[in-house]
């Protein structure tokens, strides 16, 4: 019989370090996780799209698929702009096991590549976190960074800003303790920020590479269509190091990256290195000067990694 997980049955039991977890142990066996390219099918102007991931394990004989849909006018209506739902399959005999809602799951998974992220690649004494963009992906990119490392001040910028100051009390009712500020001025947010966190789905550069001081590392995760660029592409030739989730991924997807190759500013070659080069290897910086950038598009595996997770916690509760 196929068991349904809702968002709060997820959420009640799945939590970041869980994920932070699940897809470094992913990074563990990938030779036996196998994935195709998420097709992304626009369904309308802007971000409007479907998409799906499908993606197998061989050692843990499960596959799974998501489906997502991203609506960006849903908010004003009082719906979520991104939905998705996770089907599990048993490779044994194909029967579905399991659909999971995979709405929390993506944004948990987002956060805790970044989390990844920070924790190899950002000054291990960072303490202040400015974002950019307090939308629907912001407060678990927000855990993730948390998760990680000492942070005690966050700076946060909305192009609404009466959002931003919404997103502001959610994070105090959570975490009192905090320094939260809201404001106005994206500038001002980036050199006073030890880590950037952009989620965005913006089609053009939601901050000055200029801007970036020395030390500061960088998650991009809020483009992943090609049309979408977040990221100042000239941060990329000042960076000491470029990280990306998924290099074909990146290829296809990334706005930021795809143009400054077209134009001769970075190009694809000069990408350091993916992210579970880091886990695997125990990769952290060497200079705490350096610029880092971690640009993140989504793959099929980092779901599947997460909805397992999940499903088998849930089944143990």
């Amino acid at each position: 019989m196929m068991q349904v997980f809702s968002e709060t049955q997820v959420e009640e039991h799945y939590k970041m370090s869980d994920a932070i977890r699940d897809i470094e142990q992913a990074f563990e066996h990938l030779e036996d996780i196998q994935q195709a390219q998420r097709t992304v099918i626009p369904t309308g102007e802007g971000a409007k799209a479907m998409l799906y991931m499908p993606c197998v394990d061989l050692k843990q004989q499960l596959g799974t698929i998501k489906i997502t849909s991203i609506t960006p006018d849903n908010p004003k209506s009082g719906k979520p702009t991104t939905q998705a739902q996770i089907v599990i399959t048993s490779l044994d005999n194909g029967e579905h096991k399991a659909i999971i809602d995979g709405s929390y799951l993506t944004r948990l998974r987002t956060g805790a590549l970044s989390g990844i992220a920070t924790q190899y690649m950002s000054k291990a004494d960072a303490r202040i976190l400015g974002m950019i963009g307090t939308g629907g992906m912001a407060y678990e990119q927000f855990l993730g960074n948390m998760e990680v490392r000492p942070i005690d001040t966050v700076i946060l910028y909305n192009r609404t800003t009466e959002k931003a100051n919404t997103f502001k009390q959610r994070i105090l009712k959570d975490y009192p303790n905090l320094e939260v500020k809201v404001t106005e001025d994206v500038s001002k947010l980036v050199k006073q920020s030890d880590i950037i966190n952009c989620q965005t789905p913006s089609t053009e550069p939601v901050f000055k590479a200029e801007d970036v001081q020395p030390g500061t590392h960088i998650n991009g995760i809020g483009s992943y269509q090609p049309s979408m660029k977040e990221i100042d592409y000239n941060i990329f030739p000042k960076a000491d190091w470029v990280v990306v989730d998924d290099l074909e991924g990146v290829k296809d997807e990334s706005g930021e990256l795809i143009e400054a190759n077209d134009e001769g500013v970075f190009t694809f070659e000069e990408i350091d290195d993916e992210l579970k080069t880091l886990s695997l290897n125990n990769q952290t910086r060497k200079n705490d000067d350096a610029i880092t950038v971690f640009k993140c598009v989504g793959a099929a595996y980092f779901d599947l990694a997460v909805a397992v997770g999940a499903y088998q916690k849930l089944n143990q509760s």
